[in-house]
């Protein structure tokens, strides 16, 4: 029997909130939708945050996701716009909450890192990679990129929850020796 599971991905913002669903089929991800709420025509920030709060619950009760994978708000210099990312991710979490969601977060160098194997990666790298990996035709992606970035936390999650269980980790090979007596031939 193939196991399913729903990933809803988001980058959040308070000008354009990026979303991604991905559907996994047992090991198989694909892409469900992407797509970015546009903010910029609220003047009131309040407003703002009451829109993605509503956005997520209506993504939420279309696609029915079993997990919410949500970027972290990264340290900047203004500090003014990093408390409003954090209002903005706080507005899609309670949606999350609500629907009683489990919630994953993710920094963005961890995104990247997953997504390129380089943390420092562009949103045209992390955008280009994952219509690599995922097959998607370039008449299904996205101007904002925004929209590329929530796929990418849902992509990012699934990467780090898909992968098989360690049995146990080794500091070297002669920790790896040492913990395997009768494996290795001297």
């Amino acid at each position: 029997m193939v196991q399913e599971r729903i990933i809803l991905g988001i980058d959040p913002g308070t000008i354009i909130m990026g979303y991604g669903i991905l559907m996994v089929e047992g090991r198989t991800p694909r892409i469900e939708t992407m797509g970015v709420l546009e903010l910029n025509k609220y003047d009131d920030h309040y407003l703002r945050l009451r829109r993605i709060y509503e956005r997520t619950l209506a993504l939420i009760d279309e696609y029915h996701p079993d997990e919410l994978a949500i970027e972290a708000p990264f340290f900047g210099k203004n500090v003014q716009s990093m408390l409003k990312l954090g209002r903005a991710q706080g507005a899609a979490i309670t949606a999350a909450l609500n629907r009683e969601l489990p919630i994953y977060e993710y920094a963005p160098l961890k995104i990247k890192m997953a997504i390129t194997g380089n943390g420092q990666a562009s949103k045209e790298q992390v955008a280009g990679m994952l219509q690599h990996i995922l097959h998607i035709p370039n008449e299904n992606m996205l101007p904002h990129l925004d929209a590329t970035d929530g796929l990418a936390a849902a992509f990012c999650h699934y990467l780090q929850t898909s992968r098989p269980v360690q049995k146990q980790a080794y500091s070297g090979w002669k920790d790896f020796i040492a913990k395997n007596p009768g494996k290795v031939k001297k």
